[in-house]
């Protein structure tokens, strides 16, 4: 076997897996241990299906639209994870690192696919979106720096769901465009709009559990 076939299977058996157990996730009940553990293991099989295709863009094969993909989901994966550790602390110089490197990755590849004429064609849609997704993320954690304190033990949820998800359905939308050829480009977008119908969904979860919580404090006579 080439080592181009051993790091394909190795992104399609590590991406498999994490698709499987991220849906299995959303739809269980957020119990706070099982959830952690299983949690890891996502993370982690979610690390080898960007690190394999970061190798097969830069040793094997370069494709534009999954170079894009693999710095959006990775960027989400460690961000995301990270903010479970720094919470109501707000953004850490780990933050700072991975938004700065996150940033001149996107940029570099933007001044290639344009260059190449990347951006033009019947994937042009899927492109500008995903790249747009990217420039609303790194604005977003840019400006999480300036907000106050207060903000983030509120917003830190949120941002966990949103990034977390955005990997999940970041690679089943890179899975569908590998596999499904019919109605291309809109049914490798459908993920997407999937993925952000389960943000929207969970997003309002935690605000009723937040305003529940809220509601059952004892008020100060």
């Amino acid at each position: 076997m080439t080592p181009h076939l051993l790091n394909l299977g190795v992104h399609i058996l590590a991406g498999s897996a994490a698709i499987v157990l991220g849906l299995y996730l959303l739809g269980k009940p957020k119990d706070a241990i099982h959830h952690r553990r299983r949690g890891r293991v996502f993370v982690l099989l979610t690390f080898v299906v960007c690190l394999s295709a970061a190798i097969g863009n830069a040793l094997f094969r370069f494709l534009p639209l999954f170079a894009v993909l693999t710095v959006l989901v990775s960027y989400q994966l460690l961000s995301g994870w990270h903010v479970i550790h720094t919470r109501a602390n707000g953004p850490d110089r780990i933050d700072a690192g991975l938004l700065l490197g996150a940033a001149a990755i996107t940029a570099m590849l933007v001044r290639r696919l344009f260059a190449d004429g990347a951006t033009v064609g019947a994937a042009a849609s899927v492109m500008v979106s995903t790249l747009a997704a990217i420039a609303i993320l790194l604005a977003y954690d840019a400006a999480r720096w300036l907000f106050p304190r207060r903000w983030h033990a509120a917003l830190w949820r949120y941002e966990h769901v949103y990034k977390i998800l955005g990997c999940l359905f970041g690679m089943l939308s890179a899975a569908v465009g590998n596999t499904v050829r019919v109605g291309q480009p809109w049914s490798q977008l459908a993920p997407s709009v999937l993925g952000v119908i389960a943000v929207l969904c969970c997003w309002v979860r935690i605000y009723r559990a937040q305003r529940g919580a809220v509601e059952m404090r004892p008020r100060m006579v």
